[in-house]
This record gives C-alpha cells, sequence and structure tokens, in this order.
C-alpha cells in the first residue's frame, strides 16, 4: 500500500537536490564572471597609479596577506547575505590591485602584452578541462581536500621565505607547485558544486576565484621569467 507513495516522494527530492545543485552552479559561474570586472579594475589602478609597485619584500608581503586574509574572514561572515557579493568583489578588487605589480613587470618587456594573454589563455583552459573533468569524473574527491591544503600552505611558506632569500629558482619551482596545486584544487572544488557538497555560491565563488588567480599569476611568473624578451 505504502510502496506507490515512496517513488513520488524520492522523484521530488533528487528533483529538489538537483535543481538546488543547478542554481549554486549557475550562481557561481555569473558572480566568478562578474568578479573578474573589479580585478581588471584593480589592476588597471594599480598600474596607473604605481601604488602596488612600493609594496616589495616585507611590507608587500604584511599588506599582501593581512588584506587577504581579512577579506576571506569577512567574506566567511557575510557569504549567507548580499553583503556577502559585495565584500567579495571588493576583495576582487584588492586582489587585482596586488596582481598589478607582477603585470606591470611582465607588460614591461617587449612581448608582454603577448605574455599576459597567454597567461589568461592557459587560465582559461585549465578551467574549461577541470569543468569538464568535474561532470565526468565518478569517484569522491573529498580525500583530497587534506592534501591540497597542506600543498598549498607548503607553496605559501616557501613563498614567504623565498620573498627574503630572493632565489630565481626556487620562485619558479613555487610557481610550477602553485599551477599544479591549484589547478586540482579547482578541480576539488568543482567536483564538490557539481556533487551537491557546496550549497552556497559566495563560498564557492571564492574557492575558484583563488585558484584561477593563483594559476594565472604563476602561469605569469613562469612566461615572464622563461618567455620574456627584454
Amino acid at each position: 500500500m505504502n510502496q506507490p507513495h515512496s517513488l513520488p516522494t524520492y522523484g521530488r527530492s533528487s528533483s529538489a537536490l538537483s535543481a538546488t545543485r543547478n542554481k549554486v552552479m549557475r550562481n557561481t559561474y555569473w558572480l566568478l564572471a562578474l568578479s573578474l570586472l573589479p580585478t581588471a579594475l584593480g589592476a588597471w589602478v594599480g598600474l596607473r597609479t604605481g601604488i602596488a609597485m612600493g609594496l616589495t619584500g616585507g611590507i608587500g608581503l604584511v599588506v599582501f596577506l593581512g588584506g587577504a586574509f581579512a577579506f576571506m574572514f569577512a567574506i566567511e561572515k557575510t557569504k549567507h547575505s548580499a553583503t556577502g557579493v559585495a565584500v567579495l568583489l571588493a576583495f576582487t578588487f584588492f586582489m587585482g590591485l596586488m596582481l598589478s605589480r607582477i603585470l606591470g613587470m611582465v607588460l614591461g618587456l617587449k612581448n608582454g602584452s603577448d605574455l599576459v594573454m597567454t597567461a589568461f589563455g592557459g587560465t582559461a583552459g585549465v578551467f574549461l578541462v577541470m569543468a569538464n573533468l568535474s561532470t565526468i569524473i565518478k569517484r569522491d574527491l573529498s580525500g583530497m581536500g587534506k592534501w591540497l591544503f597542506a600543498g598549498a600552505l607548503a607553496i605559501l611558506i616557501g613563498g614567504v621565505i623565498n620573498v627574503f632569500v630572493g632565489s630565481p629558482a626556487a620562485f619558479a619551482a613555487i610557481a610550477t607547485l602553485a599551477i599544479l596545486v591549484f589547478s586540482l584544487y579547482l578541480l576539488y572544488d568543482l567536483k564538490r558544486i557539481v556533487d551537491g557538497g557546496e550549497t552556497n555560491y559566495i563560498a564557492a565563488t571564492l574557492g575558484l576565484y583563488l585558484s584561477l588567480y593563483n594559476i594565472f599569476q604563476s602561469l605569469l611568473a613562469l612566461l615572464g621569467i622563461f618567455g620574456g624578451d627584454d
């Protein structure tokens, strides 16, 4: 007697979960695309004013890490309201400002514009590959989280140390590792959205944005080191 009623109930539940997942994915992609605008604006302001060029060594490190972590804390606190969107976009403007320093260095090269476009295209390519893989891979990737966090922490510590050591070889090695780790982080975060593990589109956008930012910055650094024409 009860069996005929259980199937429609399950169907409605499954349909609701699918609708929620699709909504999170759609809102995440829209907000991620929107976040590129303040990033570009921040980079443009940084290039025009040179405000980030003076932030070198320990001072630059403190400003970047202090500002980034303060914004991420604020985003976490406001992610369940419309305020979270505004804070996230302000964060991406700040990250654009910080990005202007390496952009200025690369654009100072003869083929700087080509290198920037190559880095942008490479980052977009990584995103498309990982987005497709996230829908194809059926295996649960949640176990990757702790290893990826450890890798990101190692990159952060290595980067901080190299600010004071100033080794070009170490810088290139860290940038290469960052591309690998954050490409996998991209897949991990996308898979969480696809599987319904992430239901907040602001938090989802933050994760994807940080991965894309680090991939682009690292690609740009490597291209500037090995492909730049003085």
